[in-house]
């Protein structure tokens, strides 16, 4: 379809560039991209190998140890069942008229759309993680004064767990930050080392969390009523990976048109493969965030 909207008599210089969330979940500092592999095509597995616990015993001297343990394969499988397209022309009538970065701007927003739709589709797997404070029927409801405190209560669950202190983050909504900001506990970006605050999405520490805000934070609707909770993850990447390919992207003059157009393919996969290495707190928005 020819965008018939966008010949002006004058041509701006700029095009407007439309509103975008910051894109948290499928960058390194939160979930794990070790195992991307050589991807092909929809369908294509991503064998990643864990061996089980190793057993430790008091050795006594001169007497034979045990014969040696047999190490259990606990291998999983991450599928790459996500497909995803772009296609868009832009009319030949409208490129004669046009700013040159019209494409540049419609691949770029292409792009976006495609990471977007990864961000939430990672964020989905909340269902797998072994740890939650709050559920479907009965989320907390943070106030300024005790929304600090239900993260120290995800730091334990992960504690408790034996998950690294090192590395952890936490994932939040807009309105959450907002209760955080009214606690002096909470360390803002302007304080944190140069290598956090090139992280996407950071917004501060708190609770041994490095603190990320996201528009993508999965959000249900609680219990029988029609108020929505939101599903805080916070955790270590070590317990779920992210396999990506952008497949293929292709320039052609569609037969019926005259026209350039572009088309992409983006193929991706999720898997939790230590649950007990990510917890949730469900949360309801109070009525004054």
């Amino acid at each position: 379809m020819a965008i018939n909207n966008f010949i002006p008599t004058v041509w701006s210089a700029r095009l407007l560039q439309n509103l975008q969330k910051i894109l948290v979940y499928g960058q390194a500092a939160v979930i794990n991209r070790d195992y991307e592999g050589e991807i092909r095509a929809y369908g294509d597995t991503v064998k990643i190998n864990n061996i089980g616990g190793i057993s430790v015993g008091d050795y006594t001297k001169n007497q034979n140890m045990p014969d040696p343990q047999t190490l259990t394969d606990e291998t999983r499988t991450l599928v790459i069942d996500q497909s995803k397209f772009f296609n868009f022309q832009v009319d030949d009538v409208d490129r004669i008229q046009q700013n040159p970065k019209l494409m540049n701007d419609a691949m770029r927003e292409a792009a976006y759309a495609l990471r977007n739709a990864a961000d939430q589709f990672i964020a989905s797997h909340y269902v797998d993680a072994a740890q939650t404070i709050g559920d479907d029927a009965t989320p907390v409801e943070p106030t300024k004064n005790d929304a600090y405190e239900y993260l120290v209560d995800l730091s334990v669950k992960l504690d408790e767990a034996d998950v690294p202190e090192q590395g952890r983050f936490v994932i939040v909504p807009p309105w959450y930050e907002g209760l955080m900001l009214k606690d002096d506990r909470f360390v803002k970006t302007g304080s944190l080392p140069a290598e956090d605050r090139l992280v996407n999405g950071v917004i501060g520490r708190a609770a041994g969390f490095l603190v990320l805000k996201s528009n993508n934070v999965p959000k249900v609707a609680a219990g029988q009523g029609v108020v929505e909770n939101y599903k805080i993850i916070a955790g270590h990447s070590i317990g779920w990976s992210f396999a990506e390919q952008v497949n293929q992207v292709e320039a052609y003059r569609p037969e019926k048109r005259f026209a350039d157009a572009v088309k992409g393919l983006h193929l991706y996969g999720a898997r939790v493969t230590r649950p007990g290495a990510l917890a949730v707190l469900s949360a309801k928005r109070p009525a004054t965030a």
